[in-house]
C-alpha cells in the first residue's frame, strides 16, 4: 500500500511540482553560448538548493566548462545502488521569430492533444529530469528516508558536446560508480508506447576536401582537358551504396550483428507505421537495405549518409566556372560493435584509392563514437518493463535509437555501471525546434513511472 501512498503524494503534489519546473525553466542555461555563462550558473544552484532541500547531500563541481551537480543520500543496504543522470543546458532557440511566445517564458497551454509545458529546455532535458526529482520528493514524503543508495548526477554540457564530462567522469570514478545509470533523456515509441531503449547507435563524422587544379578556372578555356573536382566528389559519394542500399566500404560491416528472434518479434509486435512515418515528411519508400524492415534500417542498422556538399559558384545566376576545389561532409550511424576508427581508415583509403591523377584529398574528423546497446538480462530491466506497462495501460517494450547518446556508452565504459535510458518525449515536442513542449501526461506520469520502478527495483 506505500506505493498507493507515493503515487496519491504525487497526484496532490502536481500544481506545485508544475510550478517548480517552470521555474527552473525561466533560467536560460544555453552551454553553447558564452553570453548564458552565468545562466548556466544559476540553473546548477538552483538544482543543487532542491535537492538540499530533500535532505541530498548536493554540490555544484566546478570543471573547464559549465558546472556538474553531483548529489548522494540513501543508505548502502544491500540493494541496487541506482544513479540518476540528466542535464540542465538547452539549446539556443533560434530563430526566435518562430516562436508563438518567449522560450523563457514558459506556461501551461491548452491543446487539442490535451495540456502542454510551452518553453526552451521543457522536454529536453528538464522536464524530464525533474520527472525522478519529483518521484524522489514524493517518496520521501511518504517514507521519510530512501530506498537504496542513491546518486545524482547533472551536467550542464550536454547540448554543446560533453567536453567536459568524460574527464569528471574520469577523475570522480569511485565517487560516481553504481549498479545502474537511470537516463531520462529518451522517448516513447510513437508517443503512445512506454519504453526502455536499449540500443543506441555510434557516430562518425568525415569531412572531405577534394583538390585538382590550384584555382578556379574558366571551364570554357578548360572545361574538358582539367579535372573537375566536384565529378570526382560525385563518383565517390555515388560508390558509397549499391543498388540495394548495402554500404560497399571494405569491412563496413564487420561486427555488424543480426537481431536475436525474440527482439525481432517484439519489434514487429509494435506495429510500427513506417508508411506514416515518412508520409509526415514528404516521402513514401524506405531507403536503406532492402533486405530489412524499417524499424531495422533505423535502430539495428549501420548508415552512410551525406550532410552536405560544397564546390563551385552558389551564387544568383549562372558562373561558368571550373572549381578548384570539392567538399562533403558525410557521416555514419554505427551498431553493434562496429569499431569508427577502422571505418575512418577503411573509407579514407577507399577515398583515396579512388582519386585520379592531379587530385588530393584533405580530411577533418568530426567526432568518432561506438554504438551502445545494453543486455536486459538483469531482473531490474523485466520489473521496470512491467512497471511502465502497469502506469500507461499499455504494454512497454525494449526500443532502439537511430540517435546516439554518447553517456549511455560513458556509463558502461567508464565506471562499469548499466545504462537504463527511459523517457517520456513524444515525437511532436519540437526538441531543437521552436515551440518546444512537453506534455503535462509525460510530466505526471513520468514521475509516476520512476516511483513505480523505484518500488519495483528496491
Amino acid at each position: 500500500m506505500s506505493l498507493d501512498a507515493v503515487l496519491a503524494h504525487i497526484d496532490a503534489d502536481l500544481p506545485a511540482a508544475t510550478e517548480r519546473l517552470l521555474e527552473l525553466l525561466r533560467i536560460k542555461s544555453i552551454s553553447t553560448d558564452p553570453a548564458f555563462k552565468e545562466d548556466c550558473q544559476q540553473a546548477a544552484d538552483w538544482l543543487v538548493a532542491d535537492l538540499q532541500s530533500l535532505g541530498i547531500d548536493a554540490q555544484k563541481r566546478e570543471t573547464t566548462g559549465h558546472p556538474m551537480v553531483v548529489g548522494h543520500v540513501g543508505p548502502e543496504n544491500g540493494k541496487p545502488h541506482l544513479l540518476f543522470y540528466g542535464h540542465y543546458d538547452v539549446q539556443p532557440v533560434d530563430p526566435l521569430n518562430l516562436w508563438d511566445r518567449d522560450p523563457f517564458d514558459p506556461a501551461i497551454e491548452q491543446t487539442d492533444a490535451g495540456a502542454v509545458i510551452r518553453g526552451r529546455g521543457a522536454a529536453d532535458d528538464k522536464g524530464q529530469l525533474m520527472t525522478f526529482v519529483e518521484a524522489f520528493r514524493a517518496w520521501k514524503a511518504v517514507h521519510g528516508d530512501w530506498p537504496c543508495r542513491i546518486t545524482f548526477f547533472f551536467e550542464g554540457e550536454e547540448e554543446s558536446g560533453s567536453p567536459s564530462l568524460v574527464p569528471f567522469m574520469e577523475e570522480h570514478k569511485d565517487e560516481l560508480r553504481a549498479d545502474f545509470a537511470m537516463i531520462c533523456d529518451t522517448g516513447m515509441f510513437q508517443s503512445r508506447t512506454p519504453a526502455i531503449t536499449t540500443m543506441l547507435r555510434g557516430l562518425l563524422g568525415e569531412e572531405l576536401t577534394i583538390t585538382a587544379p590550384s584555382k578556379d578556372l574558366h571551364s570554357g578555356m578548360f572545361g574538358g582537358i582539367a579535372m573537375n573536382p566536384i565529378r570526382v566528389l560525385s563518383r565517390i559519394i555515388a560508390s558509397l551504396h549499391d543498388d540495394q542500399g548495402r554500404i560497399t566500404i571494405p569491412g563496413f560491416y564487420d561486427g555488424v550483428p543480426d537481431l536475436s528472434d525474440e527482439l525481432e518479434a517484439q519489434w514487429q509486435g509494435l506495429a510500427f507505421d513506417h508508411a506514416g512515418f515518412l508520409r509526415d515528411v514528404g516521402l513514401s519508400h524506405p531507403a536503406g537495405e532492402q533486405d530489412r524492415t524499417p524499424l531495422e534500417m533505423i535502430w539495428s542498422r549501420p548508415t552512410c549518409e551525406v550532410n552536405g556538399i560544397g564546390g563551385g559558384y552558389q551564387g544568383d545566376g549562372f558562373k561558368t566556372v571550373l572549381p578548384s576545389k570539392a567538399t562533403a561532409k558525410i557521416s555514419f550511424r554505427l551498431v553493434g560493435d562496429q569499431d569508427p576508427l577502422v571505418i575512418r581508415e577503411n573509407f579514407r583509403t577507399m577515398v583515396e584509392d579512388m582519386l585520379p591523377p592531379d587530385c588530393t584529398a584533405e580530411w577533418l574528423g568530426h567526432g568518432a563514437s561506438r554504438a551502445s546497446a545494453t543486455p536486459t538480462d538483469d531482473p531490474a530491466f523485466a520489473k521496470s518493463l512491467k512497471a511502465l506497462s502497469e502506469e500507461w495501460q499499455t504494454p512497454a517494450a525494449y526500443i532502439g535509437c537511430g540517435g546516439s547518446i554518447p553517456i549511455a556508452g560513458h556509463f558502461d565504459q567508464i565506471l562499469g555501471t548499466t545504462p537504463v535510458l527511459i523517457g517520456f518525449g513524444k515525437d511532436d515536442d519540437q526538441i531543437h525546434s521552436p515551440n518546444e513542449k512537453y506534455d503535462m501526461e509525460s510530466f505526471h506520469k513520468g514521475i509516476r513511472s520512476w516511483a513505480r520502478i523505484l518500488d519495483a527495483i528496491t
